[in-house]
């Protein structure tokens, strides 16, 4: 086990240095411009590329590690990792340029399995570059398609990204899909944008799991709930269908936070018979604060 500790660095700047270290001991690291890297983890012949920005990857738990790694290192498998410093949806001609080179590379043809993954912008990402790697599988979480306004005018999240380019290499994410095995594109039809963008995702081969009334962003509510890793592992392996994520995402039914909010929904239907089933659910799955503190007898 490394002795490089990511949890302790008090900067972006230094998270990516120790990053850097990292990389020199398990594969390599390559700067792509100012606000993305590339991190490689060598393993077996499985591999995950995963998307995802720094905070993310701060957030995974207490060694800060991006999430794919996490879950590459618990099984043995291979890395590449995709980090952003800054919300451009993996737009950068560096980052472009560098998945080109891994086609001219061959670089996927040496792995058996690929997934790529990846959540919200980092999901349009996964989608996109998936194209590079023909037979791979992909799960993204409430992906864009794109932030072209002539695409998708109504969505008024991310206008400060409508002057990136989607219009050229690796720019609509759906028909990116194309050369994949299978493709998962997981979303909260409550959520009227991300339904949206999910509705161009709609092909033969792509897998759309609904997942409703998460009451809150999707790709934080899994992380939560401790979703995003078994759907993952489910996903690389070849095992990840629409019934066993259906199957995973009943864990909402125990979740305090999930329960919580949907208490107050129903709340203001006026309906006290089925309020009070719902607080009394909430009440049950809530971990008393004391019991924490106090020694076991």
């Amino acid at each position: 086990m490394s002795d490089i500790d990511l949890s302790t660095a008090r900067t972006e700047a230094e998270w990516l240095a120790r990053l850097d270290e990292l990389g020199d001991e398990l594969g390599c690291f390559t700067p792509l411009g100012a606000h993305h890297a590339a991190f490689f983890a060598d393993g077996d012949d499985t591999l995950i590329v995963s998307f995802e920005t720094i905070a993310d990857c701060r957030a995974t738990g207490p060694d800060h590690k991006p999430l794919g790694l996490l879950v590459a290192e618990a099984h043995g498998w291979s890395h590449l990792g995709l980090i952003a410093r800054a919300p451009r949806w993996y737009r950068d001609r560096e980052v472009l340029d560098f998945f080109d080179a891994q086609i001219d590379e061959g670089f996927f043809e040496s792995f058996k399995r690929v997934l790529f993954y990846g959540a919200g912008m980092a999901g349009y990402a996964a989608c996109a570059f998936s194209l590079t790697a023909p037979g791979a599988t992909v799960l993204a979480i409430a992906p864009q398609a794109t932030i072209d306004p002539e695409i998708a005018p109504w969505d008024h999240r991310f206008t400060w990204a409508r002057r990136l380019d989607f219009r050229t290499r690796f720019g609509f994410a759906p028909d990116m899909l194309d050369g994949s095995r299978n493709a998962f594109v997981l979303y909260d039809p409550a959520q009227t944008e991300d339904s949206m963008h999910a509705a161009l995702f709609r092909r033969p081969f792509v897998h759309m799991i609904r997942s409703p009334n998460l009451f809150g962003p999707t790709p934080q509510a899994l992380a939560r709930m401790g979703l995003l890793t078994p759907l993952i592992e489910l996903a690389a392996v070849g095992r990840l269908t629409g019934l066993k994520a259906a199957n995973l995402l009943r864990k909402r039914h125990d979740d305090p936070t999930y329960l919580r909010a949907l208490t107050h929904a129903i709340a203001k239907t006026e309906r006290p018979g089925l309020t009070a089933i719902a607080a009394r659910r909430a009440m049950e799955r809530r971990r008393p604060a004391k019991a924490l503190a106090e020694p076991v007898a």
